[in-house]
C-alpha cells in the first residue's frame, strides 16, 4: 500500500480507535468481558486511571485526524503504548507470578491496535504534505 492510500484510511483508523478508546473500554473492562480486560480481583482506582487514560487518547486520537501529519508525535505515542503496554502484559502472563492471565484479551487488541496504526501510518510524509497532494 502506498503512503496516499495509507494516509486515506488513517484518518479513519484513527476516528475509530478513539471512539473505542472513549466508549468501548468500560463495557471491555467491567461489563461484557472482564476476565480479559477488568483485573481480577478487581481494583477500582486502578481501573478509573485506565478508563481515563484511554479516553483522554481518544479524544486527542479524533483531534488528530483533522491533520494527521502535524500530530505524527502522538500517532507514534499510542503505536508505542499499546506495543509496550501489551509486552509488558504478555510477559507478565507467561511469568505468571501475578495471576494475570486474564489478560489475554487486552493484549491481543494493543497489539492489533498498534499494528493497525502502524501500518497505515505513512512513511514519506513530506510527500503528503506538498501543494496539490491527494494526501490531505
Amino acid at each position: 500500500m502506498d503512503d496516499i492510500t495509507r494516509a486515506k484510511y488513517l484518518p479513519t483508523a484513527l476516528k475509530t480507535i478513539g471512539i473505542f478508546f472513549i466508549f468501548g473500554i468500560y463495557p471491555m473492562m467491567l461489563l461484557s468481558w472482564p476476565p480479559g480486560w477488568g483485573q481480577i480481583p478487581p481494583y477500582q482506582e486502578f481501573q478509573l486511571i485506565i478508563l481515563a487514560r484511554y479516553a483522554v487518547l481518544g479524544v486527542f486520537l479524533i483531534l488528530a485526524t483533522r491533520n494527521f501529519t502535524a500530530n505524527l508525535g502522538l500517532i507514534w505515542f499510542t503505536i508505542w503504548l499499546n506495543l509496550i503496554s501489551a509486552t509488558t502484559m504478555l510477559l507478565m502472563t507467561i511469568d505468571n507470578r501475578t495471576g494475570e492471565a486474564n489478560w489475554v484479551g487486552n493484549i491481543f487488541v494493543q497489539y492489533l491496535i498498534a499494528g493497525v496504526i502502524w501500518y497505515l501510518t505513512p512513511r514519506r510524509v513530506k510527500l503528503l504534505q506538498q501543494p496539490g497532494s491527494d494526501g490531505k
